[in-house]
């Protein structure tokens, strides 16, 4: 049941819990209980919207910045992590495999905007030894939600010899 509940949820925060307990053939009660315990364990962090910013006036970029740190001793990356998603520019912060340690998404206005976080807050922090930028130059999905439609793209010319 929790899966389910979760699952739905997931896909859409604006379902009601008569809706959820329709779908689950469950009680309302039953459901409501569920959630209220899912919020107090903290599975359940919060409700969001996704908002599609190419289709409005405000424009975002979304820059993904690959992070190599230095641990602190005793606290690993744990302390430095919680440093950089403090920040409000910052989405996302994920410990990952690989080159570089975490990986930071984060939302700007413009370049500078970006450019400005990373040399001015992110690099200068002791602890973080390089970055690496890359900027999202198009979103086809986020969070599960396809962000284009078919007839959005720009078809190529077919060539034929």
């Amino acid at each position: 049941m929790r899966y389910d509940i979760l699952s739905l949820l997931e896909r859409n925060a604006k379902l009601t819990v008569s809706e959820i307990a329709v779908r689950l053939g469950l009680a309302e009660a039953e459901v409501k209980n569920e959630i209220e315990k899912l919020e107090q364990e903290q599975i359940i962090c919060g409700y969001g919207t996704f908002i599609n910013w190419s289709r409005t006036d405000t424009q975002l970029l979304t820059a993904l910045i690959e992070v190599k740190v230095t641990p602190a001793r005793g606290k690993g990356f744990n302390s430095i992590a919680e440093r950089i998603y403090r920040f409000d520019e910052v989405k996302a912060v994920y410990l990952m495999s690989g080159d570089y340690d975490l990986a930071v998404t984060i939302e700007g206005r413009s370049l500078e905007e970006i450019a400005s976080f990373v040399s001015d807050k992110l690099a200068t922090m002791e602890s973080v030894l390089s970055t690496a930028t890359h900027f999202v130059l198009r979103k086809f999905k986020d969070h599960g939600v396809i962000m284009s439609e078919k007839n959005d793209d720009v078809e190529r010319m077919i060539l034929s010899p």
